[in-house]
């Protein structure tokens, strides 16, 4: 919530297009894990015990533990 993992440069650019990364909006800060906006809806809410990757980026799963949840559970190819 602090946003010290967030570049500069992406704070920089949200803020640019008028919707600053951590900035408040309707539904809370803009992009800021807790808030109400980040949240999934309930339409498509995970069923109990489905993995849920937060993916913090743009560019597909880059800084994400899916690799390593792949690994750990033998998994080796994916349908998206």
């Amino acid at each position: 919530p602090d946003l010290a993992d967030c570049p500069a440069n992406k704070r920089w650019r949200s803020k640019q297009i008028g919707a600053e990364i951590g900035s408040k909006g309707p539904c809370g800060r803009i992009l800021v894990v807790g808030e109400p906006g980040w949240e999934i809806i309930p339409e498509v809410k995970p069923l109990p015990g489905e993995i849920v990757i937060d993916k913090p980026g743009k560019g597909s799963f880059v800084g994400t533990n899916l690799d390593l949840i792949l690994k750990t559970k033998g998994i080796q190819n994916i349908m998206l």
